[in-house]
């Protein structure tokens, strides 16, 4: 896709800094709008072929993400490439008879999600966006300096209310109406626009490891509970899988350490026997736990999506599903203001985006993490409750179904949360 010309200052109505999984996805989703948009990232998605090995950083995407995909027109670049359907999901506990399992067909679908590594996706979507002539892609596209319009101050100085400024270590500079932060947890925008968040870490850690097993191909996700984090098994096509295994930070650090042999065995032994043998370690890493929640997602001129806005524990893989419906609310909201004849970048319509995401993300985020608490200790009564409700999911047909469809996107979030609830959200999660 060709470049704008670095020499002079390039006006798009919507720049979007970061072109990974989300801020592709609202790239998508605005191309149809008309505006022009400019996305910017500093590295590309290296290609694609079928003869590749697995990559570590994977994602389970939801059915409802699945339809964001496919209505934005980048779906059939994902199964052109590479994923792997799952129909079922387990969760048990090692202590109790506490033992779930979630099957797609008890609600008559076709799977519960699907296992998509992330580069695949993001390379899908850059496709699609190739499409377009109205949307740039400049990479790589490195910020040296952020200017935010979005209030009148003597400092600013570019001349018109509301613009930003962006300049690019290679000296694109670019003005913009609306400028977007979807580049990640640290990002650079929702630091420079001065929207403030609140974060915490938890006792564990996560390793992640690929691995080939002696299983065929497996249409089952699975997470077991013990005392020191959850276990847990993604499957990848073919004999492939991405196991994740959570545990103290002293012991991630010595499992790191290991050879892949010893590794492989000290897996198999921890590890429950649906996992099976390992044939072969791929590939692993690690990473701290944290959840982050930003204090505001917009200001005027300005809108965070994805992990700029939020972070939450990955125990139940909702972190990217949450970060695509960020970006196809924001595109809503976005598309139906120019419909409307509104104007598209104000306040209120951005805040519109605001109270629609920001509600379900608290919600998402509160459950997640009182889960991960719950689930993450050896506390008698815990342990019981624990055990009841994972025996009492088995048992209660409708309830069990009513989750699924809630984790799966296919009913709603609640209508509406009042602000007293809102507050109430808010106020526990800043309690850590």
């Amino acid at each position: 896709m060709p470049h704008d010309s670095a020499d002079h200052i390039n006006t798009y109505d919507i720049a979007i800094v970061g072109g990974g999984m989300v801020g592709a996805t609202l790239a998508c989703a605005l191309a149809d709008s008309g505006l022009k948009i400019l996305m910017l990232d500093a590295r590309a998605p290296e290609p694609f072929d079928d003869s590749q090995p697995h990559d570590l950083r994977v994602s389970a995407i939801s059915p409802a993400s699945q339809t964001v995909l496919e209505n934005i027109g980048a779906w059939q670049g994902v199964v052109e490439r590479r994923l792997c359907p799952y129909r079922r999901m387990r969760v048990w506990e090692t202590q109790g008879k506490g033992d779930t399992l979630f099957d797609a067909s008890d609600i008559d679908r076709a799977e519960l999600g699907n296992i998509v590594e992330n580069r695949i996706l993001q390379l899908a979507l850059w496709q699609r966006l190739e499409q377009f002539d109205n949307v740039t892609i400049h990479c790589p596209g490195v910020i040296s300096k952020l200017q935010y319009g979005g209030e009148k101050t003597a400092a600013n100085t570019t001349g018109d209310q509301g613009l930003s400024e962006l300049l690019c270590e290679d000296g694109l500079r670019v003005r913009c109406q609306l400028l977007v932060g979807a580049d990640g947890s640290q990002s650079r925008v929702r630091q420079q626009v001065g929207i403030g968040v609140h974060s915490w870490s938890y006792p564990q850690q996560a390793l992640v490891a690929y691995v080939r097993t002696g299983y065929p191909q497996q249409d089952i996700t699975w997470q077991r509970f013990v005392p020191s984090g959850p276990q847990a098994f993604l499957p990848l096509s073919g004999q492939y899988g991405s196991v994740v295994w959570y545990n103290t930070p002293e012991q991630i650090k010595r499992l790191s350490g290991l050879s892949d042999q010893q590794f492989s065995e000290e897996m198999c032994a921890t590890f429950p026997a649906e996992l099976g043998q390992i044939d072969a370690l791929l590939g692993r890493a690690s990473f701290p736990l944290r959840s982050q929640y930003s204090l505001e997602y917009v200001k005027q001129g300005v809108a965070l999506v994805g992990d700029a806005a939020h972070t939450i524990h990955p125990l139940a893989g909702q972190g990217v599903n949450i970060g695509l419906l960020d970006a196809a609310e924001l595109a809503d909201q976005i598309n139906n203001a120019l419909d409307s004849g509104e104007d598209w970048s104000a306040l209120p319509v951005l805040e519109r985006y605001q109270q629609a995401r920001q509600q379900h993300n608290l919600l998402m985020m509160a459950s997640m993490d009182m889960f991960c608490r719950a689930f993450s200790n050896d506390i008698p009564p815990l342990r019981i409750l624990r055990n009841l409700g994972l025996e009492l999911a088995q048992k209660v047909t409708p309830a069990r179904n009513q989750a699924m469809k809630f984790a799966m996107g296919l009913v709603d979030q609640p209508a509406a949360i009042d602000s007293g609830l809102l507050g109430t959200l808010k106020e526990t999660i800043l309690k850590h």
